[in-house]
């Protein structure tokens, strides 16, 4: 499927994406830094952060030059990315069918309702 193809480049696996947060929040962050930060949050060793460090920077989401690690992809755009390829994958890409499971019977509020609303109306003729 042609859809799947262009979002399979853009598909994160979990620790890839974990690290990613910790970049977003530090960059520019040297890699030592980075691997600091990865310690307590994630319990990882040396060789797995720099391992991920370097399929990042081979897939195209950071650059890591002279040992300082910056973002080339936003999070915005990880993000809007991942859960296209969620939608498109689990639900044929209905939007109606995905927001139906995702409440699955559950009651939302007056406020999160007139949130969504709002950004119905604010996307209304736009594709995902």
């Amino acid at each position: 499927n042609l859809i799947q193809k262009q979002y399979l480049n853009y598909k994160l696996c979990d620790g890839e994406y974990h690290l990613m947060e910790l970049v977003w929040e530090l960059e520019p962050v040297t890699s030592t830094d980075l691997h600091k930060a990865c310690l307590p949050r994630l319990g990882w060793k040396k060789s797995t952060t720099y391992t991920t460090i370097r399929k990042l920077s081979e897939k195209g989401y950071i650059v890591n030059e002279d040992a300082v690690v910056s973002v080339l992809i936003s999070k915005d755009r990880v993000q809007a990315d991942e859960s296209e390829y969620f939608v498109e994958r689990t639900f044929n890409g209905s939007l109606p069918q995905f927001l139906a499971a995702f409440l699955g019977g559950k009651k939302i509020s007056e406020r999160e309702t007139e949130k969504i609303k709002k950004l119905i109306d604010e996307h209304r003729g736009q594709s995902l």
